[in-house]
């Protein structure tokens, strides 16, 4: 099914980063870097679909050349810990053809950024198959100036504007639903939600969706990027620092609004994969313990629907025979009318709850099959995480290898 992912990151000079680099390396192309003199050559590179940059109407047409476009990005910036560009990455849905992919990409683009001003470097990039990549792996890079876009090239000053969290909220929420659109309008009834999945567990309990609900009661998983794969691949500690994540919130009384802190140097006192390998494993015990009290339940409501469909259908005679006189048949004529009358308001109530229960029943088995279906794709998740543990250790074993001929 499709899955949501936008993330945005400021490409920072401080961290030693070239944007004319990144574009080339996303686009597969080779672009001169005239900050550094010399080539970023990445025109052999595989897996990409589409490649696009996309300014504002009117905007000076020199804009929309990538090498030009970057290059004058890392010239107008004179500081050694500048900010150069916002880079979004965003998971596009597998469901839809490349050319569906595209549009959706574009369209999205162009009402949230460049509508904005912002001159955007689109690069689309397809799962590369003989890499053993997951096929359903579509993603996007877009990289995006910090100034507007004129007539005459860039605004001298950056557009403080831009890095409100209130504009990375929009974003998120702009991109469900531009997804959303596009899935519904080529028949799919899957869709996708770019809040948490406590939020999103918390609105289907409230509406009593509890296979919904079912779905979404798991821990989320954290990202293991390039930095972590390749600390991975050369067996060695990853060097992260603490990061905020979340919105902000009053997590104790008197004290100011602040977001949930990720302690990543304790993630990565092991390596990130083997720490998201955990949070699988405990996602597959909570969803077994899931299921085996689903079931549990289902086996106790059919045991009274038993019950009451015995209720339903038990008759009794309400008539006394043999009476001598007829004082005692009339009397037991209304015996007989009262006993009926009771038994036929048991059978009513018994029948209206049995009804009721095979409603339950029904229901839970609906979340029952949602349970048992999340816990499939809880295994499915960690047999694909166990192939990228046992690629990462081939090749390190390779590189050690290669080490010792060396």
């Amino acid at each position: 099914m499709a899955s949501y992912h936008l993330s945005a990151q400021i490409v920072k000079r401080s961290q030693g980063r070239s944007v004319v680099a990144m574009a080339a390396y996303r686009s597969g192309e080779r672009l001169h870097d005239a900050a550094h003199d010399r080539f970023a050559d990445y025109s052999n590179r595989r897996g990409v679909a589409f490649t696009e940059i996309m300014a504002p109407e009117g905007s000076a047409p020199w804009l929309t050349d990538r090498q030009t476009l970057w290059n004058a990005v890392e010239h107008a910036e004179k500081r050694s810990d500048a900010q150069l560009a916002r880079e979004i990455n965003i998971a596009l849905p597998h469901e839809l053809t490349d050319a569906e992919r595209v549009e959706l990409v574009r369209a999205f683009v162009a009402e949230q950024f460049v509508g904005r001003g912002m001159v955007a470097d689109i690069a689309i990039h397809q799962p590369v198959r003989e890499k053993g990549e997951n096929p359903r792996n579509h993603h996007a890079h877009i990289l995006l100036t910090l100034r507007q876009a004129t007539p005459s090239g860039l605004r001298e000053v950056k557009t403080r504007e831009w890095n409100g969290r209130g504009m990375l909220d929009g974003w998120r929420a702009a991109w469900a639903a531009h997804q959303n659109d596009a899935l519904r309008a080529r028949g799919f009834r899957v869709q996708v939600d770019h809040r948490t999945l406590a939020a999103q567990r918390a609105e289907a309990m409230a509406r009593g969706d509890r296979r919904a609900a079912s779905l979404l009661d798991r821990i989320p998983e954290i990202h293991v990027g390039p930095r972590a794969r390749q600390a991975g691949r050369q067996q060695r500690p990853l060097s992260s620092r603490p990061r905020e994540a979340g919105p902000r919130r009053f997590w104790e009384k008197g004290a100011p609004a602040r977001r949930r802190v990720v302690d990543y140097p304790r993630i990565d006192r092991g390596h990130r994969i083997d720490w998201l390998t955990n949070l699988m494993l405990g996602n597959n015990e909570r969803a077994k313990a899931q299921v085996a009290k689903l079931e549990r339940q289902a086996a106790r409501l059919r045991h009274k629907l038993d019950h009451w469909d015995r209720q339903a259908t038990f008759r009794i005679d309400g008539a006394i025979r043999g009476a001598r006189f007829r004082w005692e048949r009339a009397k037991a004529a209304e015996e007989a009318r009262a006993a009926r009358e009771r038994e036929r308001q048991k059978q009513t109530h018994a029948a209206k709850r049995a009804a009721q229960v095979r409603e339950i029943i029904r229901e839970l088995e609906m979340v029952l099959i949602a349970a048992r279906g999340g816990r499939e794709a809880v295994l499915a998740r960690q047999r694909e995480l166990e192939g990228w543990t046992r690629k990462l250790g081939r090749e390190a074993q390779r590189g050690r290898g290669d080490a010792r001929q060396r």
